[in-house]
């Protein structure tokens, strides 16, 4: 059985998140998609509420310190992506903005992604197509066609906005699976920086 990998990019801000809950529903559903198609799946959590700091120390050095380095190849070495992010100001969050910014242009070309976006109210779901789907575009990422969001009656409502985000989600996930099952499994890419000596090993001349 081939193994897949799956990284889950959740950008909640608290714990735990409706962000995160959508983010975990919609891997579920993909495992069991990829295992109704002879898959087996390992899934990799990136939650970026715990690299702001790194995020932050990018942007001002132009260089990702190593847990930031780890999440960043977690995500391009991925089979696939399952990105979800919170809607601020009818658009992505910042921090996921950021994430999204430290990588390099052609990190996600032909990756496999499925969106998700989460909000107080279902207003917000054009965010999806509006901003969250040109953004992948743009770094020619293959988004699959259903993208799911999740307003707050969906968690709290009653069996119909559950079931209909039920519904949403194994659509999306079979979509994903579907696509992740007619490619090769990627390779991780080899870390150009590996053989590089540390700063304090130039110091004690060890280089």
């Amino acid at each position: 059985m081939t193994t897949r990998t799956l990284a889950v990019v959740s950008a909640g801000l608290s714990t735990p998140s409706s962000t995160r809950l959508l983010a975990d529903r919609l891997t579920a559903a993909t495992v069991a998609a990829l295992r109704e198609r002879g898959q087996d799946a390992v899934v990799e959590v990136v939650e970026l509420r715990e690299h702001a700091r790194d995020l932050a120390d990018a942007f001002v050095t132009g260089f990702p310190n190593a847990a930031l380095r780890a999440a960043i190849e977690t995500v391009t070495g991925a089979d696939a992506v399952i990105a979800v992010t919170p809607v601020f100001t009818a658009s992505y969050s910042g921090l996921f903005k950021s994430f999204v910014d430290v990588l390099e242009k052609d990190a996600l070309t032909g990756k496999p992604v499925l969106l998700g976006a989460t909000a107080g109210t279902a207003r917000h779901s054009l965010v999806l197509e509006h901003a969250m789907r040109p953004l992948f575009a743009y770094l020619r990422a293959v988004t699959v066609p259903t993208a799911v969001f999740a307003a707050s009656e969906d968690w709290a409502g009653g069996e119909g906005a559950g079931g209909e985000l039920a519904a949403r989600v194994d659509r999306a996930a079979g979509e994903l699976a579907d696509v992740v099952t007619g490619r090769p499994a990627s390779a991780r890419p080899a870390d150009p920086f590996a053989d590089v000596p540390s700063f304090e090993q130039l110091l004690r001349g060890e280089a």
